[in-house]
């Protein structure tokens, strides 16, 4: 494990950008910004600062996407120039309450996490509470043209990361329960049915303290790698849910994964209690993400 870049303020949603370089958020109230950082970690530039950011993915035109917790909650378009735009603040009638993390999926839609729970509220839960805490977690589809969207997921326990596999199947992180829920791909279309995939939980470290699945990316050795809160890893789980591996982390609260350039080997990873950008060597490269439709 190596330290990529230290200084940074609660940062989450890692993206590799085309030429090697990346951008991720800073979420602490003192930044609340997109950070874009060159390829050997050495330079970084704020693109723009909305407030909270929290999960981003890549655009096929090379722009962003980005889940903002705050400022209001909302769907952002931005540019890496600074350009801001606000896509949405609702669906089907019910305001956003903590969109959390996004990814597109094979039609060309926003797939887009909701934790169910307005980010000053949550903040008031003691930690030790927020396990049990009732949260309202919802999954979104949205037609990143027209801001337009569909409710097909709701029920989750603070719905969080979330990652589409090799088949289309649509993964899911529910962080108080520490599950991973799975949408299949049914007829062209994301399935509104799920079931459980697989936990994240080490069961053998006992009680620790609120803990629970964040960001997470598949590889191409078809296992998904997972970054637990307040576990102190990444779970690696396999394609029957089970956990194959733990790499341990520098910091307690890691909150999401992105995978280095094609046979680099690396594993990056955001951690928030700490302030790293880590990396990690692993057996293999990242599943691409698929990255919509060029023009948004």
């Amino acid at each position: 494990m190596t330290i990529f870049v230290d200084d940074l303020l609660n940062p989450e949603g890692p993206v590799l950008l085309p030429d090697g370089s990346f951008c991720l958020v800073e979420m602490h109230p003192s930044r609340g910004w997109i950070l874009w950082l060159s390829a050997d970690g050495k330079e970084r530039r704020v693109i723009a600062k909305t407030g909270r950011p929290n999960g981003m993915t890549l655009a096929a035109d090379g722009t962003l996407w980005v889940a903002e917790s705050v400022n209001p909650p909302s769907l952002l378009h931005v540019t890496l120039e600074g350009k801001v735009e606000v896509v949405a603040t609702s669906c089907e009638g019910k305001e956003f309450l903590f969109p959390n993390d996004l990814r597109f999926g094979p039609d060309g839609m926003l797939y887009m996490t909701d934790s169910g729970i307005r980010m000053d509220d949550w903040r008031d839960v003691p930690p030790a509470e927020r396990q049990g805490k009732p949260t309202e977690g919802r999954l979104y589809r949205i037609d990143p043209s027209t801001g337009d969207g569909k409710i097909i997921g709701t029920g989750y326990d603070f719905t969080n990361g979330i990652a589409f596999g090799a088949d289309n199947t649509l993964y899911v992180a529910a962080t108080q329960s520490g599950l991973i829920y799975r949408h299949l791909w049914v007829n062209g279309a994301v399935s509104s049915e799920n079931d459980v995939f697989g936990s994240v939980i080490d069961e053998s470290r006992g009680p620790i303290g609120f803990r629970g699945p964040d960001g997470m990316a598949f590889g191409t050795d078809g296992n998904l790698y997972v970054a637990v809160v307040g576990q102190q890893d990444v779970t690696v789980l396999g394609p029957d849910g089970k956990a194959v591996n733990r790499i341990p982390l520098a910091g307690p609260a890691p909150t999401n994964v992105a995978f280095g350039p094609k046979g680099s080997g690396k594993l990056y990873v955001t951690e928030q209690g700490v302030g790293n950008l880590e990396v990690h060597e692993v057996d293999t490269d990242g599943l691409p993400l698929m990255q919509g439709r060029t023009g948004g």
